[in-house]
């Protein structure tokens, strides 16, 4: 990171800055393109490591690529407000950013999808306890982002 006295190190604060999120953009690399995809997700820490959950169809290029071409890269920011001045080179901007690069798996077992669909869901509503019938659950792809390494930025 360029700007060292910007980068969080704190995992309390990456944590809850993670959790608080509602949107993260995936990046696939397909054939000598970059496709950017924005997802809800839910976000764990599981043994260790940083856990991100999104949810699709069982169709389509995000799909075909996370089975073909698993690792990615994400972004997540927030918290974004621009600080006004008199001249424009002096305008700036306060933000909160997470980048990564990670693996991405297709969770096929009924009780992972539920869980995973559960930690997203409380991460929308801040609500708990959500039910995924067994037919919605069986035509859902639901996947799991394990971060390789990531880096907190803020200003």
């Amino acid at each position: 990171m360029r700007r060292s006295d910007r980068e969080i190190t704190d995992r309390a604060v990456i944590g809850a800055f993670l959790c608080a999120e509602q949107v993260m953009r995936v990046a696939f690399y397909d054939g000598g393109e970059i496709y950017i995809v924005p997802v809800n997700y839910g976000y764990a820490q599981e043994n260790g490591a940083d856990c991100f959950y999104f949810h699709g169809a069982k169709a389509g290029r995000k799909y075909g690529l996370c089975l073909h071409t698993p690792k990615v890269g994400f972004e997540i920011d927030g918290e974004y407000r621009v600080i006004t001045a008199e001249t424009a080179c002096a305008h700036s901007a306060r933000f909160q950013s997470v980048i990564g690069t990670g693996t991405v798996t297709l969770l096929e077992d009924a009780a992972e999808k539920r869980c995973a669909l559960g930690i997203l869901m409380q991460q929308t509503t801040g609500k708990s306890g959500w039910t995924f019938p067994a037919e919605q659950l069986d035509r859902t792809a639901v996947f799991r982002l394990t971060a390789d390494k990531l880096s907190c930025k803020a200003k």
